[in-house]
């Protein structure tokens, strides 16, 4: 099971949503939301605490503190419940809705009477919400922009969510006696950035064991089904888990056929039946004799068709067949290529750990190298000063090469203004010794004036790095819509990299985006955007996106050693 530290931000975030659509005082909303963040990037499991303990944690006053308190006792906070009930589920459902919010979503309830998606999306083709205040012809065409991400995410969970469930589980499963292997396959294996349902394998001579198991796991809120070759589960947050049990000898052609995407998938089958072969979960076997040609490994498969193997963040059908057969499949970035963090946040400004905690966080990954990037002053909420700042880089100067010889980088992220000017003058940038920037609002502006303004950070020279480009927040905000063709091609003629945030909620760039920045030469920074001890993990995912968009180490600025990362950042500033 997750921490409680995750489920109780979880409530928090719901109740200060809750405190949002009925309209009650924003900074209350504010403090539940500020409360949530602190307690689900607390290192130390939140279990066991009382309210002094509670009361510990940044941003967790006594109110808040006794509420918690109460839901780790009782599984219930009376606020939240009442709250639930004074709000129809219909408004609720609205704000799910990407780029809506609640304040609008309890308007449309209020002033039309819309209470469910449907009934807003005919409103919206019959023009209803024109006449209200705050909705014009441009509101309209992003909530329905929102009702299409909303439809497409359906009941997808994000990666990490997902990875913590199939890792839970896969670890139970290994422990029976009789496994020989047991991982998880499909998307998550693929790492996409949502995962609509679990696959897991097991090898092993008899079934009914693991079969038994997962149904009585504590993760497992529903059989689905219950066989001898496949049972499925539903868990609690509503993930189907879907568990098959393979002969030990066919791992290999089961793994390789239960991660494939469904058009690499047939992609593979078409090349074995070109070849007079038949490919299935259980082997590849000749289609008239019946042998079996290879079933053990993955690599056995692969190889048998003419394939080198195939990293699974590449079966997506986007031309790793050809690829492969032509042997010009990329050598992919991987975690351990990585040898260094060049985004991440500390407590001066919107960070829940100390300067000190988040650099032997760093440190203790192994790390060559860490930047510190706070926030500048044009985000008001984060109180950012000159002051603050050389104060900062003093004691960043103080401590860099104290800590296993770490080299770190004093940074900030700029916030890159509607007109793509930045918080603080040049001659204040040249002390940096990176600058991430990053749009933190005006998300609506035109295409043009947004490809106007994200160009133009590109093209100050102490940018070294776009952060989260797009800006996306997945399920809950779009991507902002501007020319991001003309922006790659800004990125590669300025020497700036883009950032593959790796926050499970961003994985910003995506993919495709990356794919497409690639072709046009830009090169790359997978970072964490950390504000948390616990968030430094979360490379894992940027490593995953970066790999589906064909990254190889040579792509992405943080795999340098120090010296070649120091000539690029000089190389910018000329």
């Amino acid at each position: 099971m997750g921490r409680a530290n995750e489920e109780v931000e979880a409530l928090l975030r719901e109740y200060a949503d809750l405190i949002a659509i009925s309209g009650a005082d924003a900074f209350k909303a504010r403090a539940y939301e500020k409360a949530a963040r602190a307690i689900g990037g607390h290192p130390a499991d939140i279990t066991g605490l009382d309210t002094k303990g509670l009361m510990e944690i940044p941003n967790v006053g006594r109110s808040i503190a006794e509420k918690v308190e109460a839901y780790l006792r009782t599984g219930h906070i009376p606020e939240v419940d009442a709250s639930r009930a004074a709000i129809p589920p219909g408004v609720r459902e609205l704000t799910r809705i990407p780029g809506l919010g609640p304040r609008k979503a309890l308007v449309l309830h209020r002033e039309l009477g819309i209470s469910s998606v449907a009934e807003l999306e005919a409103a919206l083709h019959e023009e209803r919400l024109r006449d209200l205040k705050g909705f014009g012809e441009r509101t309209e065409q992003s909530i329905l922009h929102g009702i299409s991400l909303l439809r497409q995410a359906g009941d997808r969970i994000l990666l990490d969510a997902a990875t913590e469930i199939a890792e839970e589980i896969v670890a139970e499963l290994t422990r029976i006696p009789g496994c020989v292997r047991c991982t998880y396959a499909g998307s998550l294996r693929r790492m996409r950035e949502t995962v609509g349902d679990l696959d897991i394998l097991v090898a092993a001579d008899r079934s009914e064991p693991f079969m038994t198991a997962l149904a009585g796991l504590p993760v497992t809120a529903e059989v689905i089904a219950h066989g001898a070759k496949k049972t499925s589960v539903r868990t609690a947050a509503g993930l189907q888990v879907d568990l098959r049990v393979l002969p030990p000898g066919s791992w290999g052609a089961g793994l390789q056929y239960f991660t494939g995407s469904k058009a690499h998938n047939i992609r593979t089958r078409e090349l074995a039946v070109r070849q007079g072969l038949k490919l299935s979960e259980y082997g590849l076997f000749d289609a008239e004799s019946g042998e079996n040609l290879a079933s053990e490994t993955e690599e056995e498969i692969y190889a048998r068709l003419g394939l080198p193997w195939i990293p699974p963040t590449l079966r997506e059908d986007r031309g790793e067949i050809a690829a492969g057969l032509a042997g010009d499949l990329p050598e992919l970035v991987t975690e351990a290529d990585i040898k260094g963090d060049l985004h991440t946040h500390t407590d001066l400004t919107d960070g829940l750990a100390s300067l000190d905690d988040m650099i032997a966080a760093g440190a203790a990954r192994g790390y060559a190298y860490y930047a510190v990037t706070d926030h500048a002053p044009d985000l008001a909420m984060q109180r950012m000063t000159k002051e603050k700042a050389l104060e900062q880089r003093a004691q960043v100067r103080a401590l860099d090469r104290t800590v296993r010889r770490m080299r770190l980088l004093h940074g900030t992220e700029l916030n890159i203004g509607p007109d793509g000017g930045l918080d603080w003058p040049d001659d204040f940038l040249a002390g940096f010794d990176l600058c991430v920037a990053s749009v933190h609002s005006h998300f609506g502006q035109s295409r043009q004036a947004m490809t106007r303004r994200l160009i133009r950070a590109c093209e100050n020279p102490y940018v070294a790095v776009i952060g989260h480009p797009t800006t996306r927040r997945i399920g809950k905000r779009p991507g902002v819509d501007a020319d991001f063709d003309a922006v790659f091609e800004a990125c590669a003629r300025t020497g700036t990299a883009l950032e593959i945030n790796a926050h499970p909620e961003r994985l910003d760039l995506g993919d495709e985006d990356i794919l497409r920045a690639k072709s046009h030469g830009v090169k790359f920074a997978v970072d964490s955007d950390a504000h948390a001890t616990v968030h430094l993990p979360y490379l894992r995912y940027g490593v995953g996106t970066a790999q589906r968009g064909w990254l190889t180490k040579e792509d992405v600025v943080n795999a340098w050693p120090w010296a070649r990362l120091q000539r690029f950042l000089r190389a910018k500033r000329g």
